[in-house]
Formats: structure tokens, sequence, C-alpha cells
């Protein structure tokens, strides 16, 4: 049981990077403010945990401006997506464990 907890990655350890992965994982891109509405934070919170994931290369950033307006959009890397897989897959052994107790 302690080496399965070890493949956790800590880069999803925390609720919001959760909810961030979750929903790149399954739309091509996100808008900054669509993340924020959904995952109910604030603008800096939200930027600093884009800002960790985007250190890892686990996420895409996107700026431009649509019309007069600046628009920021994200997207998961393939790096990203192995390492949440991986994540994943790493809680769903965890708890067949845990079934099988």
């Amino acid at each position: 049981m302690k080496k399965i907890i070890h493949k956790l990655n800590k880069s999803f350890d925390n609720r919001t990077r959760l909810g961030i992965m979750s929903m790149l994982m399954v739309n091509d891109w996100v808008e900054f403010k669509v993340l924020r509405d959904l995952l109910e934070v604030t603008d800096g919170n939200l930027a600093s945990h884009i800002k960790a994931l985007e250190k890892e290369a686990y996420v895409e950033v996107k700026k431009q401006f649509v019309g007069r307006k600046p628009q920021t959009t994200y997207r998961v890397t393939p790096l990203g997506r192995k390492a949440f897989n991986d994540h994943l897959d790493t809680l769903e052994e965890l708890l067949g464990n845990r079934r099988k107790a």
C-alpha cells in the first residue's frame, strides 16, 4: 500500500488543480472565466494554480484578442494528459485495494 501512495502526483493534490485538469481532459480549450466560475475560485487563486500546472508542462496557455477584449484559454498537454491518467489509475488502484481489505 505504501508503494502505491507514492505513485500519486503531488501536482494534483489540491482540489482546484484536480478540477482544472478534470475540465481540461474533456474539453479542447477552456477559457479562464469558465474555469474560474465553475471551480468557484478567485482570479488570483486560479491563476496561481494554473501557473503551477504550466510550470510542470501539464497545461498550455493561449492568449489572444477577441474583438478588443483579451481572452486566455487553456488546454492539457500530452504530458499533462499522461500524468493525470497515471494519477487516476493510482487512485483506482488504491480504491481497489481498499475494497479487497
